[in-house]
C-alpha cells in the first residue's frame, strides 16, 4: 500500500448505505458506504461540531443530525443557509478487508 495510508476500519464495519467516525492521528473522518463505494471526509461539522457519523446519508451526501446542513462528500462543501468552512477531504484504498485512510492535498 502507498505511504501515508493508515487502516482504520474494516469493510464488515461500514455496510453498504452507514456511515462510521474513525481517527487517522489527531483527526476525526467521517467514511460513508454509498453503493458499496467508500468516500470519507472530516467527521466534526464545521457549524456546530455536530458528529457527521449521527447524520443521514442519502447519495453522496451526509445531512447533519445538529442543524440539517447538507455535507458533499465528493467536495467537502456544505449547503446552508450561511457559508460554512469546507470539510477535508480524505483518500480511501481498500486492501483486502481492511479499510485505509490518507488526507488528500
Amino acid at each position: 500500500m502507498s505511504e501515508n495510508f493508515v487502516k482504520v476500519a474494516t469493510v464488515d464495519e461500514i455496510p453498504e448505505g452507514t456511515l462510521k467516525t474513525v481517527n487517522l492521528g489527531n483527526e476525526q473522518a467521517v467514511i460513508a458506504n454509498v453503493r458499496g463505494e467508500y468516500q470519507s471526509i472530516g467527521a466534526v461539522c464545521t457549524h456546530q461540531e455536530w458528529d457527521l457519523s449521527d447524520g443521514t446519508l442519502e447519495g453522496e451526501s451526509i445531512t447533519c443530525a445538529g442543524h440539517g446542513a447538507v455535507w458533499n462528500l465528493k467536495t467537502g462543501e456544505a449547503d446552508w443557509a450561511e457559508p460554512l468552512p469546507p470539510e477535508p477531504i480524505y483518500e480511501i484504498k481498500v486492501d483486502g478487508s481492511d479499510i485505509l485512510l490518507r488526507r488528500k492535498g
